[in-house]
């Protein structure tokens, strides 16, 4: 089991989006998503978040807030547990990310982008101001064969 963080860092209509493109072996190569990474030892969600956008993109987070649990089942992979927060401010200098290309992205265009099907579903509880909720992800393969959203079959 997994433990992970992932953060959408929001502009305005914009999100910040990480295209996967310089891991070799990355489950997520060539998909777009957020920035965040794995739990270390001992860390809290929220300090595992500060962490890791710290490291992918140079920004210290100062605004944010724990939207959700994103529980991924797969036929491939580790079950992996996704703590998914927003932010909205932050200060720093952007560095160059060492697992992909870092882009503002406009909301209204993320589900045109190679995403990840489950992906999609939290994008747009986000995007509707959904109260914490928990969202379960089964996968075969690359595809979505299954959602659930606060324990209730949404797919």
């Amino acid at each position: 089991m997994i433990q992970s963080t992932l953060c959408y860092l929001e502009r305005g209509d914009e999100y910040l989006m990480l295209h996967r493109v310089k891991k070799k072996n990355d489950a997520n190569h060539d998909k777009w998503i957020g920035v965040g990474g794995k739990f270390e030892e001992g860390e809290s969600p929220e300090e595992c978040i500060l962490r890791e956008t710290a490291e992918e993109t140079g920004l210290t987070l100062t605004d944010y807030r724990y939207r959700g649990l994103v529980t991924f089942v797969s036929d491939r992979w580790p079950t992996e547990y996704m703590h998914l927060f927003t932010a909205t401010a932050w200060e720093g200098t952007p560095i160059p990310c060492q697992e992909g290309e870092l882009a503002w992205i406009r909301k209204d265009e993320l589900l045109s982008l190679p995403l990840w099907e489950g992906d999609k579903i939290f994008l747009r509880l986000l995007d509707t101001e959904e109260p914490f909720f928990s969202l379960k992800l089964r996968y075969e393969g690359e595809h979505l064969a299954a959602a659930a959203l606060n324990g209730r079959p949404i797919r």
